[in-house]
């Protein structure tokens, strides 16, 4: 399966995990507020993708069992994947942030749609989760 990259609605409780992406120049949305996730490496799946990813930006380890939504986004430079997981709000005392990226934060769906620093393509991809009716019961 070709794909190009992977990224994690993470929510715990009602909030999204979001990461503020450094101001570097040459990045795409530098100073934007992004979702855990990044590049495939290797021969890793999809979920191996955000998930690792996940882990190396905010320390947080889940089993491709929390993952409840998937959708693939076709791009002309390689597809994409968009996934979705709980872990409830508790674990964010387990968060420790990495080395990229400025920060981190919680947020409503609603806020990040609204924000304007979110990124125009996900905000349309986190619409189309919320859209989809699959959101956990624990949401």
């Amino acid at each position: 399966m070709s794909f190009k990259g992977a990224k994690l609605l993470l929510f715990l409780g009602p909030h999204l995990l979001v990461i503020l992406r450094d101001q570097k120049a040459g990045i795409p949305f530098p100073g934007h507020w992004d979702f855990p996730g990044g590049g495939r490496e290797g021969d890793e799946t999809p979920q191996a993708c955000a998930l690792r990813e996940t882990y190396e930006e905010v320390g947080l380890i889940l089993p491709e069992s929390r993952i409840h939504y998937s959708r693939r986004y076709p791009r002309p430079d390689g597809a994409t994947w968009f996934f979705a997981a709980e872990i409830g709000a508790r674990c964010v005392e387990d968060i420790k942030f990495g080395d990229e990226g400025q920060g981190w934060d919680l947020m409503t769906p609603e806020d990040y749609i609204a924000h304007p620093l979110g990124i125009p393509r996900f905000k349309v991809r986190l619409q189309d989760y919320l859209q989809s009716g699959r959101r956990a019961a624990e949401i």
